[in-house]
């Protein structure tokens, strides 16, 4: 019997996929199902907004390295100013980062976000002000790691386009300059 191979690329990191997604999952479903089964709103805030900051931890500076190859942080300066910083690998490590890997990643993000949206309008439409607060800490940490993320590969493809843009112009010069050399 043959056996058959298949041009469908599986995930390189199935391990931290599944944190990235487990960490998100969890605090949007102890949120949800916390109302059905507990009535004190100082855990139901403790626990959701916990796993929500674990989740944020784990992809800035878990999951965004690996399965990206991005990192970000922001720094006060001495003036008091916000300075963002990245992290990203280099051209040819970025180009060899996993397709469904990326794209778990980033889907995530933006579905989180979206989830968390809906439940605060949902907290809205039903007056409770209370589960308001809790559904926008989870939402600011995930917007939070939305802008990071998105910033950092901004800068990102701006790195690789100055790299490439000096690379072809150091060899345009050498070219040159060997041409001319020989004359």
């Amino acid at each position: 019997m043959e056996r058959v191979q298949t041009t469908e690329e599986n995930y390189a990191n199935p391990k931290t996929c599944l944190f990235h997604v487990l960490f998100k999952a969890a605090s949007l479903a102890f949120y949800i199902l916390s109302a059905l089964f507990i009535d004190s709103f100082v855990i139901i805030f403790v626990v959701t907004v916990f796993l929500a900051a674990l989740d944020f931890w784990v992809v800035k500076n878990v999951s965004g390295r690996i399965l990206v190859g991005l990192r970000w942080w922001n720094e006060i300066d001495e003036r008091g100013e916000s300075i963002w910083k990245f992290e990203c690998l280099d051209q040819e490590s970025l180009a060899r980062m996993n397709k469904k890997d990326s794209w778990l990643f980033w889907w995530t993000l933006y579905i989180t976000a979206v989830a968390w949206i809906f439940l605060a309008i949902f907290s809205l439409i039903r007056f409770q002000a209370d589960y308001l607060l809790v559904v926008g800490v989870c939402l600011s940490l995930s917007i939070a790691n939305i802008v990071g993320f998105t910033k950092c590969r901004k800068d990102a493809k701006k790195q690789i386009q100055q790299f490439a843009s000096q690379t072809i112009a150091s060899h345009l010069t050498s070219s040159l300059q060997s041409a001319f050399s020989i004359v």
